[in-house]
């Protein structure tokens, strides 16, 4: 699942509405039997897995469980739920016939699901390969109350900022390493006749990944995840210097003009488009795909990307999204698939066609297609911190609904940079509505 489609998913359901869900049934039975083929430990034993992959992703998906198959000697049947997880998850377990292994978008379900019994904690051995291949940040995401649930399997870097090499080497910029040095050369750019940087601002969801990334390099990992549930108000000092960094740029010529009115892939248009007007346009990794799209540059040649920039010194940090593998059998065939996902040869079998960013730092980066690529998983994997996005994390009400909460006072303030205490008061207000 890219992470577009993550987003649509997860603003769709909300923590509100994965917490309302009336999960029920059995955790299911062992694997079954009757499947497998040739010799292995596993010989006979049959696998369920589900995820959301179809498509490309789904046949290279099918492939890192081929290799599986040949290791043990099970077979594993393997299902697309598209964009229905929960609703799917929920079907299963109501059925009694949950699949052995689910891989997951949404933080908030796999939470929900290990608090209602239904997906196992990882054995000692499967914990094992996990601490040895990921950070702190990574088991802290697959874990619930302390104990983890969970192994990342594809992650999503949202922390990466485009740019058209073309442009910026007329212009005499090059990437910056911190948020200063990006006013730098936003202006150097904006100097040489274009906008410094475009920016998507008519939904609001951009706006609020803007947020996070500033956020999470001036308060730090633990005051990002009190503000995402609410332990601290938005009205706290940490919120005011956040947004107060982020009208240094937004207050400034230096952003295209047009407002609030220009959309996502305008903006990236824009600066890769037949006819570019702006230099930089911020956006998760999923940019490439967009610019792809469009036909006019070329990823790794002229479209080219900086990790976003450090603040006041911070630390590498990524906001992004993923993909979870938890588990609602406890038995030895899936056991063993959890651990197998959790090891770089499971991701060795998918990097090399494209397609998957991997959180697991075993895996060897030259096995990454191309230059681009390799240089956003290498970022993800090098990051002292990485958080989920916020808003995804937060009910629906308030991150993820079209003209309200946070989507919609980003878009506001985006418009009156100026007014840093009014834009702290209002997300205080919706937040303590929609937290309710």
């Amino acid at each position: 699942m890219n992470t577009q489609t993550q987003q649509r998913l997860l603003r769709a359901i909300g923590v509100a509405g994965v917490v309302g869900l009336a999960l029920a049934g059995c955790a299911g039975g062992p694997a079954g039997d009757g499947g497998g083929s040739g010799d292995g430990e596993f010989a006979g034993t049959t696998l369920t897995v589900a995820a959301a992959w179809s498509g490309a992703e789904q046949k290279n998906f099918e492939a890192v469980l081929d290799k599986f198959e040949a290791n043990t000697g099970a077979k594993v049947d393997y299902t697309s739920f598209g964009d229905n997880g929960p609703t799917y998850i929920k079907s299963q377990l109501e059925g009694g016939a949950p699949p052995n292994v689910a891989v997951l978008g949404q933080p908030a379900l796999m939470q929900q699901l290990a608090a209602d019994g239904d997906i196992k904690p990882v054995n000692d051995a499967v914990k094992s390969a996990v601490d040895a291949n990921y950070s702190e940040s990574w088991i802290d995401l697959g874990s619930v109350d302390g104990e983890l649930f969970g192994v990342w399997f594809k992650a999503a870097n949202k922390s990466t900022v485009w740019y058209n090499a073309d442009i910026y080497d007329e212009a005499g910029a090059e990437a910056p390493e911190d948020w200063d040095g990006l006013l730098t050369q936003l202006g150097l750019v904006n100097d040489a006749g274009y906008a410094g940087v475009s920016v998507g601002a008519d939904v609001g969801w951009p706006l609020t990944d803007w947020f996070e990334n500033v956020y999470l390099r001036t308060a730090g990992a633990e005051k990002y995840d009190q503000l995402t549930n609410h332990e601290i108000p938005w009205t706290d000092p940490s919120v005011k210097e956040a947004l107060d960094t982020l009208a240094t740029l937004w207050g400034s010529d230096l952003v295209q003009d047009g407002g609030a009115q220009r959309d996502f892939p305008t903006s990236v248009t824009e600066v890769f488009g037949a006819n570019p007007q702006a230099g930089t346009v911020y956006e998760g990794d999923f940019v490439a795909g967009n610019i792809t799209e469009d036909g006019n540059s070329t990823v790794g040649e002229n479209a080219l990307f900086f990790d976003f920039p450090a603040i006041n010194g911070s630390a590498p940090a990524v906001v992004g999204g993923g993909d979870v593998a938890v588990q609602f059998t406890d038995d030895e065939a899936t056991n063993a698939l959890m651990e197998y996902l959790a090891s770089p040869e499971s991701a060795a079998e998918w990097v090399p066609n494209g397609g998957l960013t991997s959180p697991n730092k075993g895996v060897d980066t030259s096995l990454y297609p191309d230059d681009t690529s390799r240089q956003i998983a290498e970022a993800l994997t090098a990051a002292e911190t990485f958080r989920f996005d916020m808003s995804d994390l937060t009910p629906s009400a308030f991150g993820g609904t079209q003209g309200q909460g946070f989507w919609q006072e980003m878009i506001t303030f985006y418009e009156k940079p100026s007014d840093v205490q009014g834009a702290m008061e209002r997300l205080e207000a919706a937040a303590v509505e929609a937290y309710k």
